[in-house]
């Protein structure tokens, strides 16, 4: 066992922007001020920071009263999750990540984009004058377009934390990452650094050099759902689904060469035509689940899972019970592949290459898929983390609300 040691704007494709929220994000109790928590996250590829800021969301809204919630992004798709009850999402323009990584504009040009998102951030601190700030993986933005609003929010009295994913990418990339230019006065301005994971699977002030001294808070994950698994089904997962086609491709083959087989695609909002072309030989043995809100019930009810690795889809898996097959993408970040090896290390997943073929994979499906009682909690993975977080920030804006 492992022990605690511890939006925006919507964008029209213009440098023009109004604002979309929903709701006032509040929960009050009659005659008192509420507490304000701003959840920021640059979503520059994929939905993880922002499903894993919206967990968050909800979990502070449920820890106590009187709390008011805003989570800003730069998801630019119209998701019905992104339009919940009691939580006020203010969209910024998307800076999206290529192939290369490098950064590019999404109907702007990088400039506009980053000044753009400049702007709203700093009105936006300035008019909810929040007493917890949280920022999602890089602290002043992807190019430092976070900095002026993180001063002011700092200089009206407000917690500044840093929250970080459990496994960033290779060690030498970002130890660079941290000794350059985009980390500058992290140290002087952030009060809190939280990682949404356990030191047992990376260290970070070891491995990465990180400046401050985290918190691990385990793994902000949905809940698992209790449903009767269906026998010989198969789900396949691929997180937003914009670089998922080697694993959609695979999911599929495997269910032809099983023709006793069933399955689910979970295709995301950036998913190719590809999946429309390839599930059509298998209608009526398998489902294609668009825009959900997280796999957790498709995973409790799949005999076995083959998916992407990436940190929200893999936990619901392990979650849900399940050892999965892990397909990680290796560039332009190494995160995914360093979190399958080490959870394969475990004994709770396997993985495969990219380009596996099902002839490869099939025989992974004869295997024992379903994980051992107690086996998550002996490797020291808690699933706890997001009302772990809730509480934490709900301390950090009593204590502001004290001083």
């Amino acid at each position: 066992m492992s022990h605690r040691d511890a939006h925006g704007v919507l964008t029209d494709r213009r440098p023009r922007a109004r604002l979309r929220s929903v709701g006032r994000g509040s929960r009050r109790q009659s005659g008192v001020a509420p507490s304000r928590v701003l959840l920021c996250s640059h979503d520059g590829y994929g939905l993880g920071h922002v499903r894993r800021n919206m967990l968050l969301a909800d979990a502070v809204l449920a820890a106590g009263p009187a709390v008011e919630v805003t989570v800003m992004t730069g998801v630019a798709a119209d998701l019905p999750w992104l339009r919940p009850t009691g939580v006020e999402v203010l969209q910024m323009p998307s800076i999206l990540k290529g192939a290369d990584g490098a950064y590019r504009g999404d109907g702007l040009s990088v400039e506009d984009a980053v000044g753009i998102r400049e702007r709203l951030f700093r009105s936006a601190v300035a008019r909810l004058r929040p007493d917890v700030v949280v920022i999602d993986r890089h602290p002043f933005g992807t190019s430092g377009e976070l900095r002026r609003g993180l001063e002011l929010a700092a200089a009206q009295g407000a917690a500044v934390v840093l929250g970080l994913r459990d496994v960033l990418d290779d060690p030498a990339v970002v130890r660079a990452e941290l000794e350059g230019p985009r980390w500058d006065g992290v140290e002087g301005l952030f009060t809190d650094v939280l990682v949404y994971g356990s030191r047992l699977l990376v260290d970070h002030e070891r491995e990465y050099g990180l400046p401050l001294v985290p918190t691990y808070c385990g793994w902000v994950t949905t809940p698992a759902s209790r449903s009767t698994r269906v026998e010989r089904s198969l789900a396949i997962a691929a997180g937003g689904g914009g670089d998922g086609d080697p694993v959609f491709r695979l999911g599929l083959e495997l269910l032809r060469r099983r023709g006793g087989w069933s399955g689910v695609l979970a295709a995301g909002p950036y998913a190719g035509d590809v999946v429309s072309a390839l599930s059509h030989e298998l209608a009526g043995r398998l489902d294609v689940a668009r825009n959900l809100d997280g796999c957790p019930e498709l995973f409790s009810r799949a005999a076995a899972v083959i998916q992407m690795a990436g940190y929200n889809s893999t936990f619901e898996a392990l979650a849900s019970g399940l050892r999965p097959v892990l397909v990680p993408r290796r560039s332009p970040r190494r995160e995914q592949a360093i979190r399958a090896s080490r959870l394969a290390a475990w004994g709770l997943a396997d993985v495969v290459d990219e380009g596996a073929g099902a002839d490869e994979v099939d025989w992974l499906l004869d295997q024992t898929r379903e994980l051992a009682p107690g086996q998550l909690q002996r490797a020291g993975i808690l699933l706890d983390g997001a009302p772990f977080v809730a509480r934490r920030l709900h301390a950090l804006a009593a204590a502001r609300r004290a001083a």
